[in-house]
């Protein structure tokens, strides 16, 4: 896709940041004079929001011409956009502070968000921590005002175990604010643990049933959001080393295995699609019991279509091939890089359950302030665009 004529720059000449956010001059000298004179809310930029093209008329199920992300289900993260929530709204004409990226964000089409924690500059309606009630209740307000949902949050999950009070205090905490926002499900950023032995996952997931259990009663689903690391092989058989731990693998996946012992009504995933190719890219061999190298190659929608319902949330990132930095792929806004996106949702079905995230984590520029908002922009046009072949 080629966005030439519309990149912000966010640098030189304010011209090409008034056109990429289609804003006539008059307007945005207005905005620069209502910031300098101490305005709190940064006015909304751009034009009204993205319309997808109808799709075209199909019968059953996938058919040709189908979207494959409905217009309800096109969601971002907000780690995306921490540069522009973090910044000060009194130093830029720029969209700053939570109410005024959900504003922009409702404008460029979207209809859901996912939380990266609830901090924001200081200076932003609200101040500086959400992490209350209070705050909850506020932010609540302005996804209403702006037709946006919360689907989740990368959020607290107790570091103890057997859990503490204090753990348990902070983390129904998390629950009551989940709760406020109106969300389905509340997560974390991280793995169940980062060991590759099966005795830690087999520990991982009395921690996790503890603390969906939790979750369960408060209405909420809870959820473990993972890179490509919880994709590499188990360690689980053949000789052990010094510390009595086995060095070999039965050729399951750590978080299969994770999947295997939990429960689906307890615990539920949500799959970085991006890091989730980097692991196809990056562990394809393991040591058998028999010290003989095999080969097994991940297949992340294959995976996904196992445990379907397991899987209500995704985050949906882009990547160009690089074979010389380990990972494969170098991270790109969504939709210019070569992950297949229409075979993956094509292959996963169930359309109207699942809930991508657009997200980019190299998405904010030190030099270019508005690249994060252009960038969720690209990102949602070629999220809506996609089609069944």
């Amino acid at each position: 896709m080629n966005d030439t004529d519309t990149t912000v720059t966010g640098t030189g000449t304010d011209e090409p940041l008034r056109r990429a956010l289609g804003i006539g001059r008059r307007g945005f000298l207005s905005t620069c004079t209502a910031v300098a004179a101490g305005a709190v809310a940064a006015p909304v930029f751009g034009a009204a929001p993205v319309q997808a093209a109808p799709a075209a008329q199909t019968s059953g199920k996938g058919g040709r011409g189908q979207l494959l992300v409905p217009a309800d289900k096109r969601g971002l993260i907000l780690y995306t956009v921490r540069d522009a929530t973090g910044r000060d709204p009194l130093s830029t004409g720029l969209p700053s502070g939570f109410r005024s990226v959900f504003e922009q964000l409702a404008r460029f089409g979207y209809r859901q968000v996912e939380f990266a924690g609830y901090g924001q500059h200081p200076n932003a309606p609200g101040g500086a921590n959400l992490e209350n009630v209070e705050g909850a209740r506020l932010l609540r307000r302005w996804l209403d005002e702006f037709g946006l949902r919360a689907q989740g949050n990368h959020g607290f999950i107790p570091g103890s175990w057997p859990l503490t009070t204090a753990d348990v205090d902070t983390f129904k905490k998390h629950l009551e604010i989940a709760n406020i926002l109106g969300m389905d499900h509340m997560g974390t950023g991280g793995d169940p643990t980062g060991s590759s032995y099966r005795a830690d996952w087999d520990v991982a997931a009395d921690k996790w049933h503890a603390l969906g259990e939790i979750a369960r009663r408060a209405g909420i689903k809870l959820y473990t959001h993972n890179h490509d690391a919880a994709y590499g092989f188990l360690l689980d058989s053949g000789p052990l080393d010094a510390q009595g731990r086995p060095t070999r693998s039965s050729g399951v996946r750590k978080l299969e295995y994770f999947l295997s012992v939990t429960d689906p009504k307890l615990i539920w995933l949500e799959m970085d699609i991006y890091w989730a190719h980097v692991a196809q890219y990056k562990f394809r061999t393991y040591t058998a019991p028999d010290g003989s190298t095999r080969e097994n190659v991940f297949d992340p929608a294959g995976l996904v279509t196992r445990h379907n319902k397991r899987y209500p949330l995704f985050h949906a990132k882009d990547g160009v091939a690089n074979t010389t930095s380990g990972e494969g792929y170098d991270m790109v806004p969504f939709g210019t890089g070569v992950i297949d996106y229409t075979t993956f949702f094509s292959r996963v079905g169930r359309r109207n359950y699942h809930n991508p995230m657009v997200e980019q984590d190299n998405a904010p520029s030190a030099t270019d302030p508005a690249q994060s908002l252009n960038h969720a922009r690209i990102g949602y046009q070629n999220l809506a665009a996609l089609r069944h072949k």
